[in-house]
């Protein structure tokens, strides 16, 4: 991902927290809540249950059934995204999904975007593969691919998904913190405070953000976005509009 030394300095100026000076007229990028410890407000729910997704002491609480998305309001394009998370059961399953449409297709509970992988440490054991073999730990801490037609390439191949190069997740009922910078089809991982994953070239790179459910309780809080200038995005590289309701024909 090429960019210039003037906005690199700026990302990690306003990543870091400081007050950079601005150019007349600029506006410079702020963090913005996504989730105020409150309710649901700016998420609609896609296809999963009134009791999936609830508040419970400033968490926000994921049941994991029936197996479905949650969606932000409105898209997304460049940014930097921080969630925390934890999981609650041994081998839990989740995920965050970035550049994704705002529903799955037909026949199908997961959208299509790039997803950022959320499995907890007992994964592999608990689902061996079919010689009976634990599987990698790669599974757990941070695989990030394009789902349901969404093209990426990945930094570090296990087929069409890129793995971790180093495991840095927490156990069930430990916060686990995730930095994911998404800028011009390019995305970058930081687990726990190092970058150890990143996919570019995105067939898609402006979409909703959605959050997995997939069978296990799991927990967010401090979901919070960081939004960057728009790039060159051509229209077959944005996800459908899904508050526009069609027109008849």
């Amino acid at each position: 991902m090429k960019m210039s030394k003037r906005i690199l300095i700026r990302l990690s100026v306003c990543w870091l927290g400081l007050a950079p000076i601005a150019g007349a007229g600029e506006e410079l990028p702020t963090w913005k809540p996504l989730f105020n410890g409150k309710d649901l407000s700016g998420w609609v729910d896609v296809n999963t249950s009134p009791d999936t997704w609830n508040v419970k002491d400033g968490l926000l609480v994921c049941e994991g059934k029936p197996i479905g998305v949650m969606r932000s309001e409105k898209q997304y394009e460049n940014f930097i995204l921080h969630i925390e998370w934890r999981h609650m059961e041994p081998g839990g399953n989740s995920g965050v999904f970035v550049w994704s449409d705002g529903s799955p297709a037909k026949g199908q509970r997961l959208p299509k975007g790039v997803e950022v992988q959320m499995l907890e440490l007992d994964w592999p054991k608990l689902h061996p593969d079919k010689q009976g073999n634990p599987r990698p730990m790669a599974y757990v801490h941070g695989e990030v691919w394009g789902t349901n037609g969404l093209v990426t390439k990945p930094d570090n191949p296990r087929g069409i998904r890129s793995q971790s190069i180093e495991n840095r997740c927490k156990p069930r009922g430990q916060w686990n913190v995730y930095q994911v910078v998404c800028v011009d089809g390019v995305i970058k991982l930081s687990v726990n405070g190092k970058f150890v994953n990143g996919v570019s070239q995105a067939s898609q790179k402006k979409g909703y953000l959605c959050l997995e459910s997939e069978g296990a309780e799991i927990h967010f809080r401090n979901i919070r976005i960081l939004e960057l200038p728009p790039g060159v995005t051509r229209s077959d590289q944005i996800a459908p509009d899904v508050t526009v309701e069609p027109t008849s024909k």
